[in-house]
């Protein structure tokens, strides 16, 4: 059976790059034509001109709450907000919700969601069964993982959430290779079947998504003859990046072009440097360009020891959207990035918020090599006019600011 789902995984970064840029123009140019938020969103854009990452940056991020934002204005006209580039009929068989508000259109395209690559890696293969258990009503996660079973050549049971007894029943009398739903449900089945004392050595593989799977917990179902897998993806996206059997770190999609920028910016950071996730997608039903997933990752040196040469990701690593209240306040990253947009001496910039509770002190941190008289007072004064509130800057070497994606850290306490 082969390593590999298909020969895109093992493609050179270079021919990768270049069909990913290729297809790029394309989607802006049909993005513009067949969705008109994004018709509004990147008015005046030459999309034939946008062949390169750094073209690509030059366009908006649009954010998960903008996108709600656009829906719910326009929900007596376009449930999508003028998103989708479907229309209710045979071209759009499932329409799903997301917390929100947030609808989603799926087309009829097979593996839609682009799930099966994420199923292979973790071990599935055709002819197996599976146990899905993850939700198959409002959200569309569990037609993600079923459509992509199928492309994979699998069958499906639909197990859903809860029924805790019924699944381990299912399972004992099916006899599925694996599971996939989240990790926390998981282990809630297989405790569930050791207190009834029914053994499941069918399910030796799970495929998990939706919450944290720490290496505590990966190593809890191996000792119990499960190897789980992770995958990151998204309502709005599908897949993102997978988990392969080196376990370091999630390869990105091969479908996907994967920016991550400073949050509450648009600004691509250095390779390493933890920022927002940001995804253009080449679905052309649901044509979302430079769509800001609110989540915060890394990129990894080097290729996947599996061979797989596609990019790989930290995973995930918390939420971009930092905004914090200071003194009645809001402040937001994007205030932060602008100030510090400013001043090409800095380098980055980190808000420190302190104190106790009704007493804010502020503190911009900013990595500089310069140490010009009056800089510091000209930087205070900026992120005076940006935020309204007064707040100190402490000038600090390069390499200073921890790397976690942080813009404004809550150092407060709350006692």
């Amino acid at each position: 059976m082969s390593t590999f789902y298909d020969a895109l995984e093992t493609r050179s970064p270079a021919e990768r790059e270049a069909a990913l840029m290729a297809a790029l123009p394309r989607q802006v140019a049909h993005a513009q034509q067949a969705s008109p938020a994004f018709a509004t969103l990147l008015a005046g854009v030459d999309a034939a001109s946008v062949t390169s990452r750094t073209a690509l940056a030059r366009l908006p991020v649009t954010r998960k709450y903008e996108l709600l934002e656009r829906q719910q204005a326009q929900r007596a006209q376009d449930a999508f907000g003028g998103f989708s580039a479907l229309a209710f009929g045979p071209d759009m068989p499932r329409v799903f919700a997301s917390p929100g508000t947030i609808y989603e259109p799926e087309g009829t395209r097979r593996d839609y969601w682009r799930m099966a690559r994420a199923m292979h890696a973790a071990g599935f293969r055709p002819g197996e069964l599976i146990h899905n258990c993850f939700s198959y009503h409002f959200v569309p996660a569990g037609s993600m993982m079923e459509t992509g079973a199928h492309a994979l050549g699998c069958t499906v049971f639909a197990g859903g959430t809860g029924q805790t007894e019924q699944q381990v029943q299912a399972m004992a009398e099916l006899r599925p290779a694996g599971y996939i739903g989240t990790p926390s449900f998981l282990k809630i089945i297989l405790d569930k079947a050791a207190e009834m004392g029914v053994p499941l050595p069918s399910v030796t593989k799970a495929l998990v998504s939706g919450e944290a799977f720490p290496p505590s917990l990966r190593d809890w179902f191996a000792e119990r003859g499960v190897a789980g897998y992770q995958c990151y993806a998204t309502a709005d996206l599908g897949l993102i990046a997978y988990e392969t059997s080196a376990r370091q770190g999630l390869v990105l999609g091969e479908d996907v072009i994967v920016e991550i920028v400073r949050p509450g910016t648009g600004d691509p950071v250095p390779e390493g440097e933890v920022g927002e996730l940001v995804v253009t997608t080449l679905n052309p039903d649901y044509p979302l360009i430079r769509f800001g997933t609110g989540d915060l990752s890394a990129v990894l040196p080097g290729p996947c020891p599996t061979g797989r040469t596609n990019t790989r990701i930290k995973g995930w690593m918390g939420r971009a959207d930092q905004t914090t209240k200071v003194r009645g306040m809001f402040v937001h990253p994007g205030q932060v990035a602008a100030v510090a947009k400013r001043f090409p001496q800095v380098l980055r910039a980190r808000l420190v918020v302190s104190g106790e509770m009704a007493n804010d002190q502020m503190v911009l941190q900013v990595e500089t090599l310069e140490t010009a008289a009056g800089l510091a007072q000209q930087i205070a004064d900026s992120l005076r006019e940006a935020t309204k509130l007064r707040g100190d800057v402490q000038m600090v070497p390069p390499g200073t600011l921890p790397n976690d994606g942080k813009v404004i850290e809550d150092a407060r306490s709350y006692r």
